[in-house]
């Protein structure tokens, strides 16, 4: 499956928890639930992946974790706020650089209509460029 249709599949499952509890719950709740919908669909999901800072050829554990880490290659972010904020794009495409991956997905379940919830951030980082990166919001 390729990534553009795997995010399809994981967008698809987040709505469907959406629609079954409503926003107002526990980012946890949402993000056993959504883990629970895609391993049913078929995909590899990983929870609470713990990233590490490597900074001068050193690896720092900063306490960074990736909400779920799909099909080892999309990131997802999950967050119960009352709107997204730049911040949170930050945070997710800091994840995407750190990881060395392309796509995530940041997820918020704390509205009406989940479409209105949903970025797809896409990291045009490259470890062989140089150090300036750009993230596409799609």
């Amino acid at each position: 499956m390729e990534t553009n249709e795997t995010s399809g599949v994981i967008v698809d499952a987040a709505m469907k928890v959406h629609t079954a509890l409503g926003p107002g719950l526990l980012e946890s709740v949402y993000e056993k639930c959504l883990k629970h919908e895609l391993v049913k669909r078929g995909l590899r999901v990983e929870s609470q992946v713990w990233l590490p800072v490597v900074f001068d050829g050193v690896e720092i554990e900063g306490g960074y974790k990736i909400d779920l880490l799909v099909e080892d290659r999309i990131v997802v972010e999950l967050k119960v706020v009352e709107q997204i904020l730049e911040v949170h794009k930050a945070q997710l495409l800091s994840y995407l650089k750190l990881s060395n991956r392309q796509v995530g997905l940041l997820i918020n379940f704390n509205v009406v209509h989940l479409r209105d919830g949903i970025r797809r951030l896409v990291n045009c980082y490259q470890r062989s460029a140089s150090p300036a990166s750009s993230a596409v919001v799609v």
